[in-house]
């Protein structure tokens, strides 16, 4: 039997994305595939369309934005301006006097989450429980994240154990402005989004119309966008679909690009835990095994939006996922990762 033609070929594609969107449950969805190359995108939702395509609409990525600014360590690491082995008070020389474990805290074990320090500084979490869809993270500015860190106590001694800590990553923003004597949002642009060539990715809102409107859980009670403030390294990355695409395209092809070297780092395995051991984690990314090799993966949430990213590099499969609804029952995550498994171990698309 003779092989299936391309055209053939990205049908079956894209109405395996068009039967994954039907189980997303959101008022915007965009799933956009790259497979050996070639991109396959769909989008739908429960609204009515917007002015804009929506696959040209700036989305919220949340956590995500985590592994944008961990590639942005891998390379000032790479280039000498830090090391990942780094203590983060090194490079926060104006700090007052801080406890020993504090100075033991590394800029590795920021970016892999083992830092012993909480999920968000202790001065937000009651605001967050009694309030979950208003930002605690707009008038936390920089000055005050860092005042927080200086009087913060550790929940276990650094390198220890694996916590969860949005806390910990936004600090490598003032790190590595710092240490590169620039602030993050130019470092970003200069060393990450504009030698990939993701114009349309930003740390802001852009232009009227131009930007995804995020939901509650609900689906119906619009959000207002997601100002990080002091987190900007945390969760303030925004970006449309092509972006997205062009971001894992550069993950699997690093050696078409200007970031070879430090794509290739943030894919190195460099802890495991749970129980067996079971969840690999590289520098910037989850990762799970698939069929052929691992799928890399990490996902994102601001207070009304959701997006996935993953790659399978033995297939040159990636997959971004993108939901304008806050919350589980919206489905988007499973959906996505299911379909980037199935993807992986499938080799007749």
């Amino acid at each position: 039997m003779s092989a299936p033609r391309p055209a053939a070929l990205a049908d079956r594609l894209t109405d395996r994305l068009a039967d994954a969107l039907a189980q997303i449950d959101a008022p915007d969805v965009v799933l956009a595939l790259t497979r050996h190359g070639r991109r396959t995108v769909v989008s739908g939702g429960t609204a009515l369309a917007p002015p804009m395509p929506r696959e040209a609409l700036r989305y919220e990525l949340g956590s995500l934005s985590k592994t944008y600014t961990v590639l942005l360590l891998a390379v000032l690491a790479r280039s000498g301006v830090l090391s990942l082995d780094d203590a983060v008070t090194d490079h926060l020389p104006d700090l007052p006097p801080v406890s020993a474990d504090l100075r033991r805290i590394t800029l590795r074990q920021l970016a892999t989450h083992t830092s012993g320090l909480p999920r968000i500084p202790r001065d937000l979490v009651a605001g967050a429980l009694l309030h979950p869809y208003r930002n605690g993270y707009a008038g936390y500015d920089t000055e005050r994240l860092v005042r927080t860190f200086a009087r913060t106590t550790l929940a276990h001694r650094p390198g220890t154990r694996w916590h969860y800590s949005n806390f910990g990553l936004a600090l490598l923003g003032p790190v590595m402005s710092a240490a590169a004597g620039a602030d993050y949002p130019t470092l970003l642009t200069d060393r990450v989004l504009r030698p990939l060539g993701l114009s349309g990715t930003t740390l802001g809102p852009g232009t009227t119309g131009t930007d995804a409107i995020g939901h509650r859980t609900n689906g119906r009670t619009p959000v207002a966008g997601a100002d990080m403030a002091g987190f900007v390294a945390a969760g303030a990355v925004r970006a449309v679909p092509g972006d997205l695409l062009t971001y894992l395209e550069a993950h699997l092809f690093a050696e078409d690009t200007p970031l070879r070297q430090p794509l290739r780092d943030v894919q190195v395995p460099v802890l495991r835990r749970g129980w067996q051991h079971r969840h690999t984690h590289t520098l910037a990314w989850y990762q799970h095994p698939a069929a052929g090799g691992p799928m890399l993966f990490h996902v994102g949430a601001t207070f009304g939006q959701q997006a996935f990213l993953g790659f399978h590099p033995a297939s040159g499969t990636g997959l971004a996922a993108t939901a304008t609804r806050r919350g589980r029952t919206c489905r988007m995550v499973h959906t996505a990762y299911e379909l980037l498994y199935a993807l992986a171990g499938d080799s007749t698309v």
